[in-house]
């Protein structure tokens, strides 16, 4: 039995007197690319802010590795990646990377091998400000690598990038997987599904599917995952 990275439990957050998040209950292995798909404003950022333990919960249970979310012993081991590039604009790739190596307490060696991984040897010399939206996006990736972190928390982490940019990342999250790390990402786009090993469709704050991407399409009986996620709405309204 494959050991879960995190696992949730009878979760719930309320935000202003709005419930967000609603009784969520899953897990995160090791090994898996597992994809977190739903519309904008469902509450997939505040669930990925409660596994990384800078949201606060209602009720139930996130842990990480067996300790609770948020825990000063799972810094290390947690990249998260937000929506907005963590990054300073009027530093250079390379600089921003050896300030947060310093931090982190980690070599050269390393910054060298996450701007690899990213796959920006030619721009580790350019100011962040200048670089494209893709490109900060993926410096923001490398940032998260530095420690090398067993579980990597990505929050939209495509989202305006070209085709190919999209493809070349979702590259890197499976090689990342493939090396036993828990990958956790979320979108909006129902066609990046098929990218995932394993598939969470939120509605609404609640989880109305799990299950591998070809499990969905074969319990729905649909051609495609935005058709199955339409039908799996239109079954829990009924």
């Amino acid at each position: 039995m494959v050991k879960s990275g995190v696992e949730v439990s009878g979760l719930r957050v309320v935000r202003g007197g709005q419930e967000v998040l609603r009784d969520l209950t899953f897990s995160v292995v090791p090994g898996e690319v597992t994809g977190l798909l739903g519309p904008s404003g469902c509450g997939k950022t505040t669930l990925m802010r409660a596994i990384v333990g800078v949201q606060r919960i209602t009720a139930g249970a996130v842990t990480v590795f067996g300790e609770p979310a948020g825990a000063a012993a799972l810094r290390p081991r947690i990249g998260y990646v937000t929506q907005a590039p963590s990054v300073y604009d009027d530093l250079t790739v390379a600089e921003n990377l050896s300030f947060f190596a310093s931090v982190l307490g980690v070599g050269q060696d390393r910054v060298d091998a996450c701007v690899r991984v990213v796959d920006l040897a030619a721009e580790r010399g350019k100011v962040a400000s200048r670089l494209s939206g893709g490109q900060r996006s993926r410096v923001s990736l490398a940032v998260a690598l530095l420690g090398e972190p067993a579980l990597i928390v990505l929050d939209e982490p495509t989202v305006g990038l070209d085709p190919v940019l999209r493809r070349d990342l979702w590259e890197t999250f499976h090689a990342l997987a493939d090396e036993g790390a828990a990958v956790f990402v979320s979108s909006h786009v129902m066609d990046e599904a098929t990218r995932c090993d394993r598939l969470l469709l939120m509605r609404e704050g609640r989880i109305i599917a799990d299950d591998t991407p070809a499990g969905l399409l074969e319990k729905t009986g649909a051609d495609d995952i935005e058709t199955a996620f339409l039908d799996l709405v239109e079954q829990a309204a009924s």
